[in-house]
């Protein structure tokens, strides 16, 4: 469903939602060639370009193994994109998982649209974004052989947390103390009282970490259903989150994940932007000194060392 293009009561409008996708998988290099590379990547400031310096190298060719590799899917959270825990990624990698790193539409740096697209489409971008990376991984694809969906698992932050809880078994509430909602009761496609959503768990994501997901202070899950969160997950909060709130925020969906073996991290004084953003770009950096945007801020803690 077409999210900016529904009105309330209206017909549902479809169209095509296209994904780009960045992967890390364990790798070899070749004779001569050496470790690491650049990312030139659009930041909190779309008008700022960084360039990023990681371990990885592009188009290397993966490393030979006697079984295929777990996959983790990465989530960023609204605005974000695939690179803001691209850290994350290429450490991953380096031991032993395919990482895959989500630009999710309309939720970018640089294509931030209307939230209520993001809150409908969100689970769905992760749950089709494995459906995908398990088909690269078969007989004849360009990963044949190199990805194990079977066992995956998901990363989210901010919004991205969001999906996540949804997708491992958070079915929605049915009021969310919310005015953005995406129009024609659509939420309620994978909201806990729909009986199809609580058939929808997937058996392939064996565990999960969300780091500040967002929607419990607006009502978007109640207690009883964060009970059908049965996937082994780690939340991670910082105790003064004013984005996700903390103890009415990530500690509640914590405490209320009573079916699921969980954990929580909290970072003790830290707001929204501890555990996830990597440091800010040194680009932003200076920028932030001059622009009315304070970009910095989108990747820093006042009080921990990202």
């Amino acid at each position: 469903p077409d999210i900016l293009n529904i009105k309330d009561g209206g017909p549902i409008v479809r169209y095509d939602r296209a994904l780009t996708l960045e992967v890390w998988y364990p790798a070899s290099l070749a004779p001569g060639q050496t470790a690491g590379g650049e990312y030139r990547v659009i930041t909190r400031d779309p008008a700022v370009m960084a360039t990023l310096r990681g371990k990885a190298v592009r188009d290397a060719a993966v490393l030979t193994a006697a079984a295929a590799f777990p996959l983790v899917i990465i989530s960023h959270g609204y605005p974000g994109n695939r690179f803001l825990m691209s850290h994350i990624g290429e450490n991953l990698a380096s031991k032993g998982f395919v990482a895959v790193s989500i630009d999710h539409k309309d939720s970018t740096y640089d294509d931030q649209q209307n939230f209520a697209s993001t809150l409908y489409n969100r689970a769905f971008d992760q749950l089709f974004v494995l459906n995908q990376m398990d088909r690269l991984g078969g007989a004849g694809q360009p990963f044949a052989g190199v990805i194990d969906a079977s066992r995956s698992g998901l990363i989210g932050y901010s919004m991205g947390g969001y999906g996540v809880v949804n997708v491992i078994g958070g079915g929605y509430s049915a009021k969310p103390k919310f005015q953005n909602l995406p129009p024609n009761q659509l939420l309620e496609h994978r909201g806990a009282a729909n009986p199809d959503y609580q058939k929808s768990r997937d058996s392939r994501i064996k565990a999960a970490i969300a780091i500040g997901p967002w929607g419990m202070q607006g009502g978007f899950w109640d207690a009883e259903g964060l009970k059908g969160i049965r996937t082994p997950v780690m939340f991670v909060a910082g105790s003064v989150d004013d984005v996700s709130g903390y103890e009415k925020g990530t500690r509640a969906i914590y405490q209320s994940a009573v079916n699921a073996d969980r954990y929580l991290l909290t970072f003790i004084n830290a707001n929204h932007n501890a555990a996830a953003p990597m440091a800010a770009p040194e680009e932003v950096l200076a920028a932030s000194k001059t622009s009315t945007l304070n970009a910095y801020a989108h990747y820093a803690d006042a009080v921990w060392d990202n």
